[in-house]
């Protein structure tokens, strides 16, 4: 089962979340990124997301992958945004199931972190006045 993906279009979390329920976990937990309508000072109007597809999608599954391995938890992913979006949109989703919230809470943090620092995305920001400029993701 594929556990991290792109999405160019808004999605629904409630099928997401749904897939990672199981009689083994006890715990969820999720992040949710929004557009934000300023940074490091600057007035936000939007941003578009670029990912170099297949890469970013290899790479967020290994992530996923990992932290499977590396916490006890029962099940994660991951989907990301890409495209133009506007202030308020969900940028990235992380959902985790655990036995317990410990692990949950420590997976969900760990995902979004690799998938921030590893996963070949960029975000381009628009700011108001027309100006814009290309960053990594933070």
């Amino acid at each position: 089962m594929k556990r991290f993906g792109l999405s160019e279009v808004a999605f629904d979390i409630a099928p997401l979340r749904a897939r990672l329920l199981s009689s083994r976990a006890g715990a969820y937990a999720s992040f949710e990124g929004w557009v934000r309508d300023h940074h490091e000072g600057r007035a936000v109007e939007g941003l578009h997301y670029e990912a170099y597809a297949a890469l970013a999608e290899a790479e967020g599954e290994r992530i996923v992958q990992e932290a499977l391995q590396r916490f006890d938890i029962v099940d994660a992913a991951c989907v990301h945004r890409i495209g133009s979006l506007a202030l308020g949109e969900m940028a990235v989703w992380v959902g985790v199931s655990a036995g317990h919230r410990g692990p949950a809470f420590e997976a969900c943090r760990w995902i979004i972190d690799e998938v921030k620092a590893r996963v070949p995305i960029w975000k381009h920001e628009r700011y108001v006045g027309g100006e814009n400029q290309w960053r990594h993701p933070d």
